[in-house]
């Protein structure tokens, strides 16, 4: 009889719900509970707290989460997997030995996995010709002096493969694969090493990296979601055979369902025949999907591809100033006196010599978040104004904050709703996807026991 192993995932991104992953545990058995925290732009923040203070740089959140439910996973054996360790895994596993210290625990060992944040390494890969071309424009990184924030490379799997084999029950990331989180403890416990399997094992991975997109959240037919307040976080009961089903706890909210697994699986999708990460190539055209049971989805008929020779590199750099504001527009002719709030604030913008690379005017209420596929609203109650721009002029970014609050008095009745402040102009981070050879990088895993 083939083995099964069940895998969670708690957390879906940084600021996803603080008591999802302690209901995983808490909620039914598992062998493995996953936690994704990162994307692009956490990267540039973590970056950012780094360089204010060497000990940070990585998801708090998830030592507050772990000094919760330590006890109960050194009991019951279940390993954690996360990429918590953002752009500084040696400050978390610190954190989280000294955390395990305090509970009086002993006896558990947690791995780092480093090696993707390569940004003190891009001088180096100037000097040697890479160009680090930005994957949509073709544009070379160093074509130009950029204020570069983050450069970190998508990670292989197997790095985190190595850190279970030492023995770890905790294994912290940086930047990897979300999918990969998934994949790890699938190589680690059968030795899977085919390209379907591979990719069986990364299709399981998407389905769980957003949580509860899976299970009934962010889902089109949302009015048919039963218990939403207590939805349950999706599952992958995984044979090493390759059988593999998703599923969320017994008496938890939310479902499972053919629908919901095909909306998480279309997530984020470019061509669905070549999903590609670090390990393979995955065929989502070539998935099927199965109700096999209340809150039950058989996932068969996953192909894949061998790997290609690049990682991934996502950077981020400053790139200028923007700032938003609003301001609610209620009362007779609400869209009206709207767009002459607007026509009043940005002829004064002008009149002081203020222009913007870009600027937006946009009215909430009147069908904006739609716009060109429901009619305008042009009768509503109330409008909310929502006006912004970006410039590399830290300047005229300033002064347009400073136009906004006087149109409450000097622009037509029943303004209101300004609060919290002048906006201020906030640095733009922008995003640079890139490739790099695969030999270029070099994993490292850290272990140290309690």
């Amino acid at each position: 009889m083939t083995r099964t192993i069940r895998i969670g995932n708690g957390q879906g991104f940084w600021g996803d719900s603080v008591d999802a992953p302690f209901r995983m545990i808490q909620d039914g058995p598992l062998d493995y509970l996953t936690l994704d925290y990162l994307a692009e732009v956490t990267m540039s923040i973590m970056q950012r707290q780094k360089m204010k203070a060497p000990g940070r740089g990585y998801a708090t959140d998830f030592v507050r989460f772990m000094e919760r439910v330590f006890p109960v996973i050194v009991e019951r054996g279940i390993k954690i997997i996360a990429n918590a360790g953002g752009v500084n895994p040696q400050a978390c596993q610190k954190a989280l030995v000294e955390t395990a210290r305090k509970l009086g625990l002993s006896g558990i060992k947690i791995a780092i996995v480093r090696g993707d944040d390569i940004l003190h390494r891009l001088k180096e890969f100037e000097a040697s010709g890479e160009l680090l071309a930005n994957m949509d424009t073709g544009e070379s990184l160093f074509s130009k002096e950029r204020e570069i924030l983050s450069a970190n490379v998508y990670m292989p799997t197997q790095a985190m493969v190595d850190a279970l084999a030492t023995g770890a029950q905790i294994v912290v990331t940086g930047r990897g694969t979300d999918p990969g989180l998934v994949l790890a403890p699938l190589i680690h416990e059968f030795g899977w090493s085919t390209a379907d399997l591979l990719a069986t094992g990364t299709v399981a991975g998407h389905i769980l990296e957003c949580g509860a997109q899976a299970t009934g959240g962010n889902f089109t037919y949302w009015d048919q979601v039963p218990d939403m307040v207590n939805i349950g976080y999706p599952i992958a009961e995984v044979s090493a055979d390759g059988a593999l089903t998703i599923t969320k706890h017994e008496g938890t909210g939310g479902l499972v369902t053919v629908d919901t697994v095909s909306e998480q699986l279309v997530y984020e999708m470019g061509d669905p025949q070549n999903y590609i990460t670090p390990d393979c190539v995955a065929n989502f055209a070539s998935i099927k999907l199965q109700q096999s049971g209340k809150d039950r989805v058989a996932v068969s008929g996953v192909k894949g591809k061998a790997k290609t020779e690049f990682l991934k590199v996502s950077i981020s750099y400053l790139d200028g100033y923007k700032a938003t504001g609003q301001l609610t527009i209620s009362g007779p002719d609400a869209y009206k006196k709207a767009q002459k709030c607007a026509e009043l604030l940005w002829g004064r913008l002008a009149k002081a010599g203020c222009t913007y690379e870009e600027q937006i005017t946009e009215y909430l209420g009147v069908g904006v978040c739609h716009e060109g596929i429901v009619e305008t609203a042009s009768d509503a109650p109330e409008v909310v104004l929502r006006v912004g721009v970006k410039d590399h002029n830290r300047q005229v970014v300033d002064r347009f904050g400073q136009e906004i609050a006087p149109l409450v008095t000097s622009g037509p009745p029943g303004v209101t709703g300004f609060a919290g402040g002048r906006p201020k102009p906030q640095e733009i981070v922008a995003y640079w996807p890139a490739l790099i050879r695969q030999e270029l990088i070099k994993s490292q895993v850290d272990v140290v026991e309690v």
